[in-house]
């Protein structure tokens, strides 16, 4: 069964994490993507660390099922053959800051008007319009400017960043929505459409409760660390041997979980006897259900709790998740051949396809700098002459055969 975007071709001027990460998951999908990078050096990722064998760890997690090749876009040549290629493209994404398309010549008016049923998607950091359109996208900037640090942390720490760069991956995620319906459109219509997002909007679209508890009651949320803001008692609790995650989210799930820790006062205790008593004291009943689970470990607990109806579980490290053998039952990690560095591992699409296998998703490595830019512009139409003569004026980057990894 072949893949589902399989037949679209993508050209992919982005870089850094957002759209590169927008780009993996359409090729994941099954389209053919063709990231295009600047000379000398290629997207700027490749710099950032840390690295495996001189290559960039960072650009290594978003760029897989790509084909790769290395163009000046500042050259005239460069910038015509760019406009060549997102004309036989079906869709082209860019996260370039607001303007640059129009100025290089490649904004969606003028390459719709050659080409209609063209797809243009684009990630800022702020939107097209309004007084920060110009600010560049930064996660950490961004995490700050829509609230989101505000939520994260605890009343000592203060706002706190997010673990992963958690702007720039949704903001991949809702334009692979955005393209997606576009796409659908264009087989009702036969035009395409210019979709836009930025990482202020995907961050406020995951303000969920949050967001609401503002706009309908004008709370102002405050850091709650490793609790829950409308739910007790929800969140992190000690064990005899570290911290472990409890969620007896409904009234019958705190009444059980009295019973399983022989707590079974609490439950008619009158602090405690409804969710809204419950999150006045959750002091006090925190401090209640931590004596008594410091009788026993992380999996001790962990096991009989999940028996017993109570969504529980501990608190991995990276180390922990990708030995797990949940993890490993489900093929959340693929193995991809890359030419300099052998085999390498990747957390994969999290998505099972119907009748395709899970390795069927992840099939080309990350591309090393300029990898396929031959193979990539003779599919185009041109001409060997004509790729030898761009190469030779630098116009154009072609990698070096590897020597085969082991």
């Amino acid at each position: 069964m072949s893949l589902p975007l399989a037949g679209l071709k993508v050209l992919d001027l982005t870089r850094a994490l957002s759209g590169p990460f927008s780009t993996m998951t359409l090729g994941d999908l099954g389209a053919e993507v063709i990231k295009v990078e600047p000379t000398p050096e290629g997207d700027m990722v490749r710099q950032w660390g840390p690295f495996d064998d001189d290559i960039s760890v960072y650009y290594l997690s978003a760029n897989r099922n790509k084909k790769g090749i290395g163009v000046d876009f500042r050259h005239p040549d460069g910038l015509a053959l760019v406009r060549k290629l997102a004309l036989g493209c079906d869709i082209v994404v860019e996260n370039f800051k607001v303007g640059t398309m129009q100025r290089m010549g490649l904004g969606y008016e003028a390459l719709s008007a050659e080409h209609p049923g063209l797809i243009m998607a684009s990630i800022s950091g702020f939107g097209s319009r309004g007084p920060a359109r110009d600010w560049a996208g930064f996660d950490q900037i961004a995490q700050g400017y829509s609230g989101f640090m505000s939520l994260t942390g605890t009343p000592e720490s203060g706002p706190t960043r997010v673990g992963t760069a958690i702007g720039d991956l949704a903001a991949g995620l809702w334009l692979v929505i955005g393209i997606l319906a576009a796409v659908v459109q264009r087989n009702r219509t036969g035009r395409g459409q210019h979709v836009e997002t930025s990482l202020l909007a995907a961050l406020m679209a995951l303000l969920s409760v949050q967001g609401q508890r503002y706009l309908s009651v004008g709370e102002v949320p405050q850091p709650c660390g490793n609790v829950h803001p409308v739910i007790a008692p929800y969140g992190t609790f000690e064990t005899a041997d570290g911290p472990l995650n409890l969620a007896p989210a409904t009234q019958a799930m705190w009444t059980r979980l009295c019973g399983i820790l022989g707590l079974e006062r609490l439950a008619s205790d009158p602090r405690f006897l409804t969710n809204a008593d419950r999150m006045r004291h959750r002091h006090e009943l925190k401090q209640e259900l931590e004596a008594a689970l410091k009788r026993r470990t992380r999996m001790e607990w962990t096991p009989l709790m999940i028996e017993n109806g109570i969504p529980a579980g501990p608190i991995n490290t990276l180390d922990d998740v990708f030995a797990d053998p949940q993890v490993q039952a489900c093929g959340l990690v693929q193995a991809l051949r890359h030419p300099q560095l052998g085999e390498l591992r990747q957390v994969g699409l999290p998505l099972d396809l119907g009748g395709v296998p899970p390795e069927a998703t992840a099939r080309l490595a990350p591309p090393v700098f300029g990898q396929h830019t031959r193979e990539v512009l003779a599919s185009f139409g041109l001409a060997r002459e004509e790729i030898d003569r761009l190469l030779a004026g630098r116009v154009l980057h072609q990698a070096a055969e590897p020597a085969e990894a082991s």
